[in-house]
């Protein structure tokens, strides 16, 4: 059997490759411009190779049931890691996966096609134009890892696009997102303030040395209207080979400080990441 090979396409939004793992043999990493995306394995769906993506799953986990079949809507597709980990992991849950880059949904299906029956439902438009359109209560879990570059669109950071991720989740669903932020936070703080006014429950997950600002990082979010089980979520994340901690009540409150909401006018991307920062798939 001949061994795979790199495949390069330009996409919509940018330079999609596919690279295989030479050590898992049908495993394969996604970048756009140079920047880790997504990481597969075919063979393996619950397997997650980057260390945020496992928080998600973490989170998913905990507050879902093992086993438990799900209504997932995600913003951002990459090469469809976590909707193959539900597939996989929650037979007959139904979910949609929203992309802007059309080009990279069609790279993904003809080189890393999703196994029959899986109930994913792949949408090729902007992440919020599709949320303002889905019903009410549509999904128990909304997950956002959508970055446009190596940064979070304006749009999907303001108080009115939380109150869309509000309404279309069910009333005791969950909100996760993948930001990206270093000290001094302001933009985390920001979205931290965006979701507590709408969400009375939120859960900040990272790594200790992103949190005390010694470096530039991913940070999840969680926001919820029902408490989640921390402690659990806590013992996960720390059995990691890159530990992080969960941050909840108090402290995120005081993480937050004097941040407000972000209305639209005041909108602004995520910050650029220094150089490296995300040059690994630890990212």
């Amino acid at each position: 059997m001949s061994e795979p090979i790199p495949v390069t396409r330009t996409t919509d939004h940018g330079t999609a490759k596919l690279m295989p793992d030479i050590d898992r043999e049908r495993a394969w990493l996604l970048t756009v411009d140079g920047a880790p995306q997504s990481y597969v394995d075919l063979d393996e769906p619950a397997h997650l190779e980057f260390e945020y993506v496992r928080r998600l799953g973490h989170v998913l986990d905990v507050a879902a049931g093992a086993g438990r079949a799900v209504d997932v809507v995600h913003l951002g597709g990459g090469a469809l890691t976590l909707p193959r980990y539900v597939a996989a992991t929650r037979p007959g849950s139904r979910q949609d996966v929203v992309e802007a880059d059309r080009g990279l949904l069609d790279l993904v299906a003809e080189h890393l096609p999703l196994p029959a029956g899986s109930g994913v439902a792949l949408h090729a438009a902007d992440a919020r134009a599709w949320l303002e359109a889905a019903p009410d209560d549509h999904a128990d879990v909304l997950i956002a890892d959508v970055f446009g570059g190596s940064r979070v669109p304006a749009h999907l950071t303001t108080l009115a696009y939380a109150r869309e991720a509000e309404r279309v989740l069910r009333a005791g669903g969950v909100y996760l997102a993948n930001l990206a932020d270093g000290a001094p936070f302001a933009f985390l703080r920001s979205q931290l303030a965006t979701f507590a006014a709408v969400f009375p429950e939120l859960v900040l997950i990272a790594e200790p040395g992103v949190l005390r600002g010694r470096r530039f990082g991913n940070a999840v979010l969680v926001a919820s209207h029902r408490p989640l089980d921390t402690a659990a979520l806590a013992r996960r994340v720390a059995a990691d080979a890159f530990p992080a901690r969960v941050e909840h009540g108090a402290a995120v409150r005081r993480f937050t400080g004097s941040a407000r909401p972000v209305q639209e006018a005041d909108a602004v991307p995520s910050p650029e990441p220094p150089g490296g920062a995300f040059g690994s798939p630890q990212a």
